[in-house]
């Protein structure tokens, strides 16, 4: 496949499917070339949830752009991962261009699904044509008393393939050693999710205020269930391919080029890929210097030895972060409606029976309990540090563990139903880059 016309030089792709296998050309291309080209700091970004291939080499395009300004003298490599995700089309990006796709998702009327959705719902989820058709002309229709139907079509879309390696990287909790329970999106009453949905929407719409609210049809929030049951298949996807694909690269790329360092980022879903390849790296390998992620979409309690809440139970990802020969940097913002509302909402347990829904609002437990960790930061880690972003950028970085970064002040546009969630290309984000790198 020919490499996209990048603003940085050089660039190489890494592609993976759904089960973490890579394409082996360009993995042999990357291992020969990167001493070749004289890189000395090899930057790994792995994209969250995005339409196609374009989509994501156009935000890798944007971000890096002003690496080579920021840091002129460094010998800086580029790596772009391309994993198999979707994005639902009326999620729009800022900075990017408004498209055809985004100007036909704005005029479809809501909760149906716009043709292109339907198209990335049958790329990302093949063999699921009859499924995808039965689950748009429900969305149209809003039959009466079908909402549970509904449900058994959304969980028929996403579930995996028994035997294969991605139901073993859904949980980002462990509970003496086993991971926790489904959660409820996937156990729980259709119907009441639809309508958990349907409020926190319309919450969300009116400014969270509740001046003319009232309460919403159930079916207003059938597409919020749809968007987020994919998410959850992207999320196991993300770890399958983080330890079982981008770990074992790192690991082979150590061994050909030792002298290189490697800085791996990922946005949303894509920080729960690169830090899942930190359980990928084969023994010893030390070759990671940095991690950073950017609005991550995963368990703030992913890297915690113990729960606030269960003493028995643990993060995914306890100790990973020692695997990293530098800080690992959690960039989180407040105003990432997709992580703040809908990840808590649909990250709860099976076996959790708070209450949780207060009008429109959400209780504070559920957003404690469930939160992800690029809504507020690394939690429960002895030792991680906060910093406001400002701070951060004008000292230095601590040289190791796990650091949370307020990026609220830059990480801020962006509408109902995601708010900030993809407000990522800023400078001053690559910045942070550069500066848990120590890349001058």
């Amino acid at each position: 496949m020919t490499q996209p016309a990048m603003s940085v030089s050089p660039y190489w792709e890494l592609t993976f499917d759904a089960d973490g296998d890579v394409d082996g050309q360009e993995r042999d291309r990357l291992l020969a070339e990167v001493t070749q080209r004289g890189v000395r700091d090899l930057i790994v970004f792995a994209h969250g949830w995005n339409n196609d291939r374009s989509s994501a080499t156009r935000l890798y395009d944007q971000f890096f752009a002003p690496l080579p300004i920021l840091a002129p003298r460094a010998r800086i490599g580029y790596v772009g991962v391309i994993w198999p995700s979707m994005r639902f089309c009326d999620e729009p990006i800022p900075d990017f261009p408004k498209s055809v796709v985004a100007t036909e998702a704005e005029a479809a009327p809501a909760p149906a699904l716009d043709k292109d959705t339907r198209h990335a719902l049958l790329e990302t989820f093949p063999g699921r044509a009859t499924v995808v058709d039965q689950i748009a002309r429900m969305l149209d229709q809003r039959p009466a008393n079908e909402l549970a139907e509904f449900g058994r079509l959304v969980r028929l879309l996403v579930e995996v393939v028994p035997g294969g390696p991605q139901p073993l990287f859904a949980a980002d909790t462990l509970a003496e050693g086993v991971p926790q329970s489904e959660p409820v999106l996937f156990t729980g009453d259709t119907a009441t999710l639809c309508d958990e949905f349907a409020q926190a929407l319309a919450g969300l719409r009116s400014g969270g205020d509740g001046e003319g609210f009232a309460l919403p049809d159930p079916w207003d929030g059938a597409k919020e269930l749809l968007r987020q049951a994919t998410y959850y298949a992207m999320k196991r996807r993300a770890g399958t391919v983080g330890e079982r694909g981008l770990g074992p690269v790192v690991g082979q790329l150590a061994a050909t080029a030792p002298e290189v360092r490697v800085h791996l980022v990922g946005h949303s879903f894509g920080g729960r890929l690169v830090s899942f390849a930190l359980r990928g790296l084969p023994e010893g390998v030390r070759a990671v210097k940095s991690v950073t992620l950017l609005q991550g979409a995963f368990s703030h309690y992913a890297f915690a030895a113990r729960l606030p809440f269960d003493a028995h139970a643990g993060g995914v990802l306890q100790g990973q972060q020692n695997r990293v020969d530098g800080p690992l940097v959690c960039c989180f913002s407040h105003f990432d409606s997709a992580l703040g509302t809908f990840y808590p909402l649909a990250s709860r347990m099976a076996d959790d029976d708070e209450g949780i829904m207060e009008g429109f609002g959400l209780g504070s437990l559920l957003g404690t309990k469930w939160g992800a960790m690029g809504h507020d930061g690394v939690q429960a880690v002895p030792g991680a540090r906060a910093l406001t972003l400002s701070d951060a950028l004008a000292g230095t970085l601590p040289a190791s563990g796990c650091v949370s970064v307020d990026a609220a002040e830059v990480v801020r546009r962006g509408g109902p139903p995601c708010g900030a969630h993809s407000d990522i290309v800023h400078p001053e984000l690559a910045r942070v880059v550069l500066a848990a790198g120590r890349i001058r």
